[in-house]
């Protein structure tokens, strides 16, 4: 009895899916709940684990195939779980085998034994016997013609003028051809479904960039002082993001534009924190969504961006993990970078860019001093976010970093 392996329902609007890899093979052996295929869906890359036990059957669908939510892909034979037989080998199969190669060293003893006896009942005259028997004054006039014989053509080494010089040669063609290869692969569906948001992006909003920096001498001297504690206590690092989604909270507390989007020719304000984070992955940058950022404490949020970052890189992330989200903030500080402009996730109208920290001379009261400071980027919608808002949320974000007592007392 066949039982069919069907595209599951992954997650709201979702209609199909690019079958990424199989994990199993035609006749294969696969346990229950273990993973047959992975699935390519425009929100996350899933796998599709097995309902029972049994043997791997037909493939209706290959790597790179779309198949639609509810469409069978394969069929799951009835079977143990240990693996398929092995096909017998019958013992006429390895007989031609073992015989030919004795069969064809006898061939080349024989062979060799009839040419040494063709060998020894051949006569063969000397050499030297046939001019011996010449009168000495013939083997001389021959022994003379013959060293004053030219070589023969091929041993003639070329010989070239003295004042031509050697013509360059051109480069062999396989390797200049070896050089410039080229691979065609295609674009999963999660790449794809990102290329066509960002186009959609530039086309459908109006997008400016504005930027700040940040003095991060406190967060990183509360993180000196309560860092070790912190991690003994919750069994996480205190990290930077943590501080960032707790500000930006609290900006879009004072400029609810930018927790909003535009929805036809209406505007939705949030009145929740759905903040999502960007993290890479081994399919590429995704966006896990932080469910009610304001109800979360520090620790929560570090345990959350953790467990993102671990299961972003097993394509262990859900669907519905990577969906919604008011507002994202996007650390390309990880990376290396001093400065960039993100882009906004739509149907969103901001994201926060943070940015790696270097120490730089600056000055306070006066005096020139070395901080370690940041750049900060916000990229808004300009549509329903006016310049003043979106500078004056930014310079909010860049007050609260620099003296975090001000996210415990709401001032």
């Amino acid at each position: 009895m066949s039982i069919e392996l069907k595209v599951p329902e992954i997650g709201e609007s979702i209609t199909e899916v690019e079958i990424g890899g199989w994990l199993k093979q035609t006749g294969e052996a696969v346990k229950k709940d273990e993973p047959v295929v992975t699935l390519e869906s425009e929100k996350a890359t899933v796998e599709l684990p097995s309902p029972e036990g049994g043997i791997i059957g037909k493939l209706l669908k290959q790597k790179g195939e779309i198949a639609r939510v509810g469409e069978t892909i394969a069929y799951l034979e009835d079977g143990k779980s240990d693996g398929a037989k092995k096909p017998e080998t019958k013992p006429s199969e390895t007989k031609p085998a073992e015989k030919a190669p004795q069969s064809k060293i006898e061939t080349r003893d024989e062979s060799a034994a009839l040419k040494a006896e063709e060998d020894l009942s051949t006569p063969r005259t000397p050499p030297a016997k046939a001019s011996q028997d010449k009168p000495r004054s013939e083997r001389l006039r021959e022994e003379s013609s013959t060293e004053n014989e030219p070589a023969a053509p091929e041993r003639r080494a070329p010989t070239r003028p003295e004042s031509s010089k050697p013509t360059p040669q051109p480069a062999e063609p396989t390797s200049s051809a070896s050089s410039r290869q080229q691979e065609v692969v295609p674009m999963s569906k999660l790449r794809r479904t990102v290329a066509e948001r960002l186009v959609e992006a530039q086309h459908n909003a109006a997008l400016l960039t504005t930027f700040n920096e940040i003095d991060m001498s406190s967060v990183m001297a509360l993180r000196k002082e309560h860092g070790e504690a912190f991690q003994k206590k919750y069994n996480v690092k205190l990290g930077f993001m943590s501080f960032f989604v707790k500000a930006a909270i609290d900006g879009l507390r004072q400029f609810p534009g930018i927790n909003s989007e535009v929805r036809g020719t209406d505007v939705v304000y949030h009145n929740y924190f759905d903040i999502g984070v960007a993290i890479g992955s081994g399919k590429g940058l995704v966006v896990p969504v932080l469910r009610n950022a304001e109800r979360l404490s520090f620790a929560e949020i570090e345990m959350a961006i953790g467990d993102f970052g671990r299961r972003a890189q097993d394509n262990k992330l859900k669907p519905d993990e990577l969906q919604g989200g008011t507002f994202t903030i996007s650390n390309g500080g990880v990376y290396g970078s001093l400065l960039s402009t993100p882009i906004v996730n739509p149907p969103q109208s901001g994201v926060l860019g943070m940015h790696g920290i270097q120490d730089r001379p600056v000055a306070r009261e006066g005096q020139v001093v070395i901080r370690p400071m940041m750049y900060v980027a916000l990229t808004y919608d300009h549509r329903i976010v006016d310049g003043r808002e979106a500078v004056t949320f930014l310079k909010r974000i860049k007050d609260t970093i620099e003296n975090p007592a001000r996210m415990l007392i709401e001032v």
